[in-house]
């Protein structure tokens, strides 16, 4: 063996080198493939959400947002702008359905269905991709898909043209599936002014916000109101079912005034013929002192019973987005339950729900959860889920029910509820005005709920709730009759095509 500075000429020790380099190398390598996995599986979450990072918002504007449809077609689109976060939303009648769509803003997120659908609309929703997996592995997005609504036309515009500004509410729904036909709050805003990212969004939000009017609240699912007289819708379902009353015509024994239990308070009627009324009497003309002395005799447990199976104290509804809860007190004495059941004291409710109480009316005792999304769809058309209807139930007897539609009939034919009358249809109603504020110092509400069958049809095709908060309520029930129930006319005549 010859030696060459010292080293064997084998080269032995060079390999050793070498193999320890490369095992360095190997280990770097992997604590490489370590970091990467701890980056991109454990810390992806982090990443995504630190704002810093505008990949997600710009891969979600890259594309159009899928639309929200009524009658099968659309009333929002997209804007390309060509700028970073390149397609902004667009509303058609922006106003008319802004209860329904909410807003979609690059600045500040989505609200109503733009918000429970932004999955299918986005694009994100798995079931918009072609494989299972598949944007996961290619972490990408499908094109938006659409949501088709329950909403008719004609009924939202026949709502908003009613209110004509006004502040209100109004909501319909087909009694028979639980379908939201109409969903009309005033006043309202353009939800377009909110899409971009520019100064003008953030003071349109800034004013819209600081709107003494609040055109940004959705009264007919978001705000409650004490329902007033039409609340003797329930009083009478509780009564009728738990026998204290069987017979409409019998007299009632009910004083004018009437002194609430326990007090020295004595509730009076805006009109004459109330003392020992009947039911039938009472309802159409609206008597306080009948309806109040009958909730005491059905008692706290019955009252709040039927009140609660209508729906109220509910606070998981869902339309998709959440309703906010109808409240009837369960703790009270039989003074605070006289109020309670004329819909006074902290009896509380949306027009919406209201909607309910004569849906279920309308179809023979049986409630239908409403619900506004008939179905969602690829950008092609293809279904990839189906109705929101739920299974309904069974909230007071039907022969209970039938004499309700009797009463309220009678509202419309001989009462308080004239204005609402159809040719060629039955129709039936309740009038309202709701006391409110300090000592009811506030303007009365005008309420009107009812429901419509065209003659030949086989059960009501739609009922509605319409709330009118400024309306002009000098003359007790019959406000509810000269300014909610024209509304809710012509929202039927819409419905039935008439």
């Amino acid at each position: 063996m010859t030696e060459y500075g010292g080293l064997p000429d084998d080269g032995r020790p060079m390999t050793r080198y070498i193999r320890h380099a490369c095992a360095f190398c190997a280990l770097l390598l992997a604590a490489l493939l370590a970091n990467a996995m701890r980056v991109q599986v454990v810390q992806s979450r982090e990443y995504d959400d630190n704002p810093a990072n505008r990949r997600a918002t710009i891969a979600r504007y890259q594309h159009p947002r899928g639309n929200i449809l009524v009658d099968g077609g659309p009333v929002t689109g997209s804007v390309d702008t060509g700028e970073q976060l390149r397609h902004e939303r667009a509303y058609l009648n922006g106003p008319l359905y802004a209860p329904v769509t909410g807003f979609s803003s690059q600045t500040y997120g989505t609200s109503f269905l733009e918000h429970a659908e932004d999955g299918v609309l986005s694009g994100a929703d798995p079931m918009l991709a072609p494989l299972p997996l598949w944007n996961d592995v290619t972490r990408g997005r499908s094109p938006g898909g659409d949501v088709v609504t329950t909403l008719n036309g004609r009924a939202q515009e026949a709502a908003y043209r009613g209110l004509a500004g006004r502040k209100g509410a109004v909501a319909a729904v087909e009694p028979a599936t639980g379908r939201i036909l109409a969903l009309v709050t005033s006043p309202s805003y353009d939800p377009a002014e909110l899409s971009g990212n520019n100064e003008a969004v953030a003071s349109a939000w800034a004013r819209l916000n600081h709107d003494p009017e609040k055109p940004m609240l959705n009264r007919a699912v978001r705000q409650t109101y004490p329902p007033g007289s039409t609340f003797k819708v329930v009083t009478a379902a509780a009564a009728l079912d738990a026998g204290v009353v069987t017979d409409l015509d019998a007299r009632t024994r009910s004083p004018d005034p009437y002194r609430l239990p326990g007090t020295t308070t004595r509730l009076t009627n805006e009109g004459d013929g109330c003392v020992d009324a009947s039911v039938r009497d009472a309802f159409e003309w609206s008597c306080n002192t009948v309806f109040a002395k009958l909730g005491v005799d059905v008692g706290v447990r019955d009252m709040a019973a039927t009140a609660q199976a209508f729906g109220f104290n509910d606070t998981d509804l869902r339309i998709p987005f959440s309703v906010a809860p109808s409240t009837f007190d369960t703790h009270v004495d039989r003074a605070q339950l006289a109020l309670s059941s004329i819909g006074q004291y902290n009896t509380r409710a949306t027009p919406l729900q209201m909607a309910m109480v004569s849906a279920a009316v309308a179809d023979g005792g049986r409630l239908r959860p409403p619900y506004l999304v008939e179905r969602t769809t690829r950008h092609g058309g293809e279904t990839i889920s189906g109705s929101g209807a739920r299974p309904g139930r069974q909230v007071m007897r039907p022969a209970t029910a039938a004499r309700l539609m009797e009463l309220m009939a009678g509202v419309v034919e001989d009462g308080t509820g004239t204005n609402a009358a159809i040719p060629g249809a039955l129709v039936g109603g309740k009038t309202g005005t709701a006391q409110h504020g300090l000592g009811n110092s506030g303007v009365p509400y005008a309420w009107f709920v009812s429901w419509a069958q065209s003659e030949g049809a086989p059960e009501p095709q739609v009922a509605v709730a319409v709330v009118v908060e400024d309306a002009s309520a000098d003359r007790g029930e019959i406000s509810g009759g000269g300014d909610a129930a024209p509304i809710a006319k012509q929202v039927m005549r819409a419905v039935l095509g008439r």
